[in-house]
């Protein structure tokens, strides 16, 4: 192996563990990073390092997610919702309730807006069949993880492992129902150990809903006398901006709210001003010349104003204030968004709000304006937005969007066109039909998703190109031995650790060039080892963070890390189990 092979594993391991050891830098900056070093240093080409961003799992998945969202946003998996959930009669009925449906959605949908979909609802249907919210959503999580190994398109993993794997080997790829065999056990599996075992496991955990049920406790509102000395001067110069405990969070002003104050507003006579804080400060406000006791029948929060809007956002991994406090990370500029109230593990966090370290996974009681909450939506810093007053989706699409998707699945099923263009021509008619806007279908385009795996593509590129598949395959050849299954045990637990780590796209492109390295040199049937790779790459239970699915219900469920690590870890080994001694059987090891 020359200089260029060694190099690529030490650019490999770099971005390994600057991903490991930097959460803050997303991981499509530092695979991006890894692609401009590999074109400079000439190990891959131009043309070579860009090709991920025309091949064809790429644009599929790209397609998909069109798709996926033109049947939520038109109402289709709330129709479905509303029609399976129903009321159980305990713990484990209504996890099976639950997960069933979702593992079938998520197998022809891409999972993570289908847990965006279900979190609100699930919520809702946590407190009507008197649950906590934590018993149900990272079962919800699972059924999504689970149900996306079925088909081809069910996550977007599959679909990149099977355009990489067309592009290394220039084989015909895989069928849309290929791996479904072994999905189907993998499903049946971990739905069976979670309604039996996740009564016992998962911990009750407040939720937001309660967390911040309360918040309006934390809320408080003053009045600007009316010849007053506050009268015309700045929030600034009246001395609101920079309080200890608590700070301003909004002014009413004859009938209109202003949210996000500036601190160059002027004050005028009968403002009424609410602070969000402790409520102890209450007297150190009071105590300021010019404002008075407001007298109101309802607290501020519980008012609907047309100008307000009350959203929990959960915070992104890559978002771009974590590890920055409220005020660092200058939050109301940034968003146009006022911070009321956050909540970690399923507590709210007691203190001055402008001082708490924003973490990914926390979760945001948020106020703002109509057009800044459509803002919010765009932004990739949050994962979830679930407004908390909000208008019924139209369902007149519903079953339209539901038929579209039931057509480009028979169009690939039955060989009339490429799972490709059967993507193109679904989000194509998503849009014709108004199943879904130009602009939410722009939004639901998850740019750091797709960029990742455009780069990833190029960093497996480098691996099989330098040399570097064959070396590190030979390593892992010496390690499993003559003996295949051994060698299968070994990719599975290689992939999934590395996507505990890492994204899952990111762990199976960097790991396929060295299982098909592998399996040329010892004379194997790569089918099988491929199918592990992808089942490998979906089996992220033992962290929020592996998974994106798991980061979204980390919030909403009030979990802590160890909440994942209580059922997620024999959860793992109970796939790992599941994959290695299933796939032999249903795809022959030798070639």
């Amino acid at each position: 192996m020359d200089w260029q092979g060694w190099f690529t594993i030490a650019l490999t391991v770099s971005v390994l563990l600057t991903l490991v050891t930097v959460p803050r830098l997303s991981t499509d900056v530092v695979l991006m990073g890894a692609l401009f070093v590999l074109s400079v240093t000439g190990i891959l080409t131009p043309e070579q390092a860009l090709s991920g961003f025309s091949n064809s799992g790429l644009i599929t998945v790209a397609g998909m997610f069109v798709v996926a969202a033109g049947i939520r946003n038109s109402g289709g998996v709330d129709l479905i919702v509303e029609r399976i959930l129903g009321r159980p009669a305990g713990h484990r009925p209504a996890l099976l309730r639950l997960m069933v449906p979702v593992a079938l959605l998520s197998g022809f949908l891409n999972n993570t807006p289908v847990v965006a979909t279900m979190i609100p609802a699930v919520s809702q249907w946590a407190r009507r069949i008197r649950l906590p919210s934590s018993a149900l959503m990272i079962p919800l999580s699972y059924a999504s993880i689970l149900g996306g190994t079925m088909t081809l398109i069910g996550t977007s993993t599959n679909l990149v492992v099977n355009g990489q794997y067309q592009a290394l080997t220039g084989k015909e790829g895989f069928g849309l129902f290929a791996i479904t065999p072994i999905g189907m056990i993998a499903v049946l599996c971990g739905v069976t150990f979670v309604v039996l075992l996740a009564p016992i496991l998962l911990k009750a955990r407040r939720s937001p809903d309660e967390t911040f049920a309360d918040t309006r406790n934390f809320t408080f509102e003053v009045a600007v006398a009316r010849d007053g000395p506050l009268v015309g001067k700045t929030i600034q110069e009246a001395g609101l901006r920079h309080l200890q405990r608590i700070y301003l969070a909004e002014i009413e002003r004859e009938g209109a709210v202003i949210t996000a104050v500036a601190p160059e507003e002027t004050l005028r006579g009968g403002d009424r001003l609410v602070f969000v804080g402790e409520t102890e400060a209450i007297v150190d406000i009071l105590r300021i010349n010019g404002l008075v006791a407001a007298v109101g029948s309802k607290p501020a929060l519980e008012r609907s104003v047309p100008e307000r809007r009350l959203v929990e956002a959960v915070v992104a991994q890559h978002c771009e204030v974590v590890g920055s406090t409220v005020r660092d990370g200058n939050f109301r500029d940034r968003y146009g968004a006022v911070v009321l109230a956050v909540a970690r593990n399923g507590e709210h966090i007691r203190g001055r709000l402008s001082s708490i370290t924003l973490e990914a996974g926390d979760v945001l009681l948020l106020e703002a304006r109509p057009a800044v909450m459509n803002r919010l939506r765009q932004s990739r810093d949050f994962l979830l937005m679930n407004e908390l007053e909000h208008d019924l989706p139209d369902h007149s699409h519903a079953w339209l969007s539901w038929g579209i998707l039931g057509a480009i699945v028979a169009l690939a099923t039955f060989g009339v066109t490429s799972m490709l263009n059967a993507s193109l021509l679904g989000a194509a008619l998503m849009l014709l039909t108004r199943c879904i806007k130009v602009s939410d279908a722009r939004r639901s385009l998850d740019l750091p998703v797709l960029i990742t795996i455009a780069a990833s593509f190029a960093l497996g590129n480098a691996i099989e190109q330098s040399g570097a598949a064959a070396f590190l395959g030979q390593g892992l050849l010496a390690a499993a031995g003559t003996n295949p299954w051994l060698l299968l045990g070994l990719t599975y637990l290689s992939v999934m650790t590395l996507t505990e780590m890492i994204t899952n796209n990111a762990a199976a492109m960097l790991m396929l060039p060295v299982v098909l390295a592998v399996t040329k040199t010892a004379g194997l049937n790569d089918i099988p080892y491929v199918i592990t790779v992808m089942m490998a790459a979906s089996a992220s239970f033992a962290t929020p963070i592996g998974y994106q699915c798991n980061l979204m219900v980390y919030g909403p469920g009030g979990y802590r890390f160890s909440d994942f690590f209580r059922i997620g870890i024999p959860m793992n080994l109970l796939m790992a189990t599941v994959t290695i001694i299933s796939v032999p059987l249903l795809w022959p090891l030798q070639g």
